[in-house]
């Protein structure tokens, strides 16, 4: 991927130590930062690999032959004619007849955030990852070598163009939060940049739900209390939010004012996402353990596949289990070593299901989660209970069994557990999915500061 940035990380990381200097009781100087959203992700990456449906209305999720499930996002041509995300598909369907679903391939859109990342770092080594679709950049000590703020921002919106076929809005500011409001501000394939000059007037007229984390049950609360622009919360004393919202309504009125300093986490501190996971309604009912242990393995070697794919590791191993009464549950357990390989994630999973379910009914459903992510070469601590070459040897397995399902098919290998086990040919029923990171993850320090008030 090249760019026009020249230089080499060690070059960014000299040029990020010339820091800006101001003068005694001036304020600091500004950081520059922006937040990159790719348009209609999915549905772009889709319509990118499928141009046939150009020019027709397109989302992306659920099972349509099944009329279940939701739309994970549309196309603008289906948007326009009244869909939404999160919409049933019947609902889909009503609002606009001639929509075409198509399911969702995660691990192709892993690839494309991997590689809208890969343009991102070539502006700085501070970009952080809000979800598969959305990143921001503190070019703050690069701009000398790239140029403003809306000049890299455009920059980078000609190169995803040109380079991976999709658009990208982007807003500019100097803080996070007005950031991530410039990129949502005009759609698709657009650049907004909010400063301390304009946030005024382009802030805060808009209806306070356009400010991150203000979700239907925080909007509701504050129209009932007269409060419905973002500027209007801007000036409420942040002693009533707080008495009507708690902790979040300090936060929430530091972000109408710009008050977030939360630096943006450097490259490949954290993972885009924060799980990757499988689940499957099987084809006939589990009715004992072997029959549990079976789909386990299947989930877990398919999860540990998608871990592998994308180069991430996880210590945090989940199971959910549904039994034929629809009573279900969700645990989970930390465990000493991040990992991706297929028999840990199964055994840990195993040892969930024996500590927490009883046989009174069968089971329908079953799911297996890997989460708290984080880059396949993170350190982790030695441990004297794991044996580091008996890991290798089992990474080595799964691996090669990778490459003969990649060659010849997703079952030219299989366990002796899963080929005895319950009929699983029905792979397709398999629901795959991934959840982006929290902006609170990590802690921030708007949340550190209303914490203390």
């Amino acid at each position: 991927m090249g760019g026009s940035l020249h230089g080499t990380k060690a070059a960014r990381a000299e040029a990020c130590m010339g820091r800006r200097r101001h003068g005694k009781g001036e304020r600091p100087v500004d950081r520059i930062i922006l937040h990159s959203d790719a348009n209609c992700f999915y549905a772009s990456v889709e319509m990118l690999h499928h141009p046939e449906l150009a020019g027709r209305p397109l989302a992306v999720g659920g099972d349509p032959e099944k009329r279940h499930g939701i739309v994970l996002t549309a196309n603008y041509i289906a948007k326009r004619r009244g869909v939404k995300t999160g919409m049933a598909l019947w609902e889909a369907r009503k609002a606009c007849p001639e929509i075409l679903f198509v399911p969702p391939h995660y691990d192709l859109y892993l690839r494309f955030s991997s590689l809208l990342r890969e343009i991102y770092a070539d502006y700085s080594d501070r970009t952080e990852s809000f979800g598969l679709d959305e990143s921001w950049i503190d070019i703050t000590h690069s701009c000398g070598l790239v140029g403003d703020g809306r000049k890299v921002a455009q920059e980078i919106s000609d190169r995803v163009k040109r380079e991976l076929g999709i658009t990208v809005s982007i807003g500019v500011s100097w803080n996070k939060i007005f950031a991530k409001f410039g990129s949502d501000y005009k759609k698709p394939d657009a650049i907004t940049e909010v400063s301390r000059d304009t946030y005024r007037q382009i802030v805060w007229p808009r209806p306070v739900s356009d400010l991150l984390y203000v979700g239907r049950a925080t909007d509701r609360k504050l129209r009932s209390a007269g409060i419905r622009t973002i500027g209007e919360l801007a000036v409420t004393p942040p002693d009533y939010l707080q008495s009507l919202l708690g902790k979040m309504g300090w936060i929430l009125y530091l972000f109408a004012n710009g008050e977030d300093s939360t630096p943006v986490s450097l490259e490949g501190e954290t993972a885009p996402i924060k799980s990757i996971g499988n689940g499957m309604t099987t084809p006939r009912d589990l009715v004992s353990d072997d029959d549990v242990k079976a789909t386990v393995y299947l989930l877990s070697e398919s999860v540990a596949t998608r871990l592998r794919q994308n180069h991430f590791v996880g210590d945090v191993v989940e199971l959910s289990v549904r039994d034929k009464e629809l009573l279900s549950f969700t645990r989970q357990k930390k465990i000493c070593v991040p990992t991706d390989i297929s028999a840990e994630i199964a055994g840990q999973a195993m040892e969930l299901f024996h500590q927490h379910y009883r046989w009174h009914n069968p089971i329908r459903s079953m799911g297996v989660r890997v989460s708290d992510l984080k880059p396949e070469t993170a350190p982790w601590q030695l441990n004297l209970f794991v044996d580091p070459l008996q890991r290798e040897k089992q990474l080595k397995m799964d691996r090669a069994a990778d490459e003969i399902r990649r060659r010849f098919g997703p079952d030219a290998v299989k366990r002796g557990i899963i080929w005895f086990g319950p009929d699983m040919t029905a792979r397709k029923r398999e629901e795959q999915g991934i959840h982006p990171y929290s902006y609170f993850q990590n802690g921030n320090q708007v949340a550190t500061a209303a914490g203390g008030r």
